[in-house]
Formats: C-alpha cells, sequence, structure tokens
C-alpha cells in the first residue's frame, strides 16, 4: 500500500465530486422552480420502502427530494463510493411520459447526471 495512501487511511476524493455536488443543486433548484418542493416531509413509512424509487409509497418528485438528493450529499460529505451506474433518467422518462414538455429541464438534468455517473474516475 503506498505511504500516502496509509497515511491519510482513506482513498482520494473522487474527481466527479466537486460536478456533482454543482449538479445536485441544479437539480434541487429545477424541482423548486416545478414547484414540487415541499417542506413537508413523507411519512417514515413512505421513506422506508423497499421497492426501487419508492414506487410504491412516493411520487418520483418526491423521492428525488427525500431520498436521492440526501443519498447523494451523504456519499459526498462522507467521501463514499459513488454508483458504478443510474438509471434515473429512465425512470423520469417513464413518470414524465406525459408531461415531458413541462420537465424537459429537469429530465436533461437528470441524463448530465447519468453521464456523470458513469465517467470513469
Amino acid at each position: 500500500m503506498p505511504q500516502a495512501r496509509r497515511w491519510h487511511g482513506r482513498r482520494p476524493m473522487d474527481k466527479r465530486f466537486p460536478a456533482i455536488a454543482d449538479h445536485l443543486l441544479l437539480i434541487e433548484r429545477e424541482l423548486r422552480v416545478l414547484d414540487w418542493w415541499t417542506d413537508m416531509p413523507p411519512s417514515d413509512e413512505a421513506l422506508a420502502s423497499r421497492e426501487p424509487f419508492c414506487v410504491d409509497t412516493l411520487d418520483f418528485d418526491q423521492w428525488l427530494q427525500w431520498i436521492f438528493l440526501p443519498r447523494m450529499k451523504t456519499i459526498l460529505e462522507q467521501d463514499l463510493a459513488l454508483p458504478n451506474a443510474s438509471g434515473i433518467l429512465e425512470m423520469a422518462q417513464m413518470v414524465y411520459a406525459n408531461r415531458a414538455r413541462e420537465t424537459r429541464h429537469l429530465q436533461e438534468l437528470l441524463a448530465q447526471f447519468d453521464r456523470l455517473i458513469t465517467e470513469s474516475n
């Protein structure tokens, strides 16, 4: 093990972190622009869903605000490994199929997020 790594006791920060952090703020901003941001969290039971994207308990925009954004913030703050892949755009396209025009910018941001995640470190 290289000496620098042993000294710090952890892996170097992923070079994508700053771009991803900025991008998460853009996603939050777009949810606010769409007026889908809320101060009232869903119930603990709704947040505890085991289904992908909490499809059985949350709307997709709720999942973005209350699950996705906080999880990504934790990953960045704690310098944890990023997911290897993201299918968030595909889910957004399904959920917003009848609202494609209204959600165009949000979907563009989610597509960019997917690309950031799949870039190599």
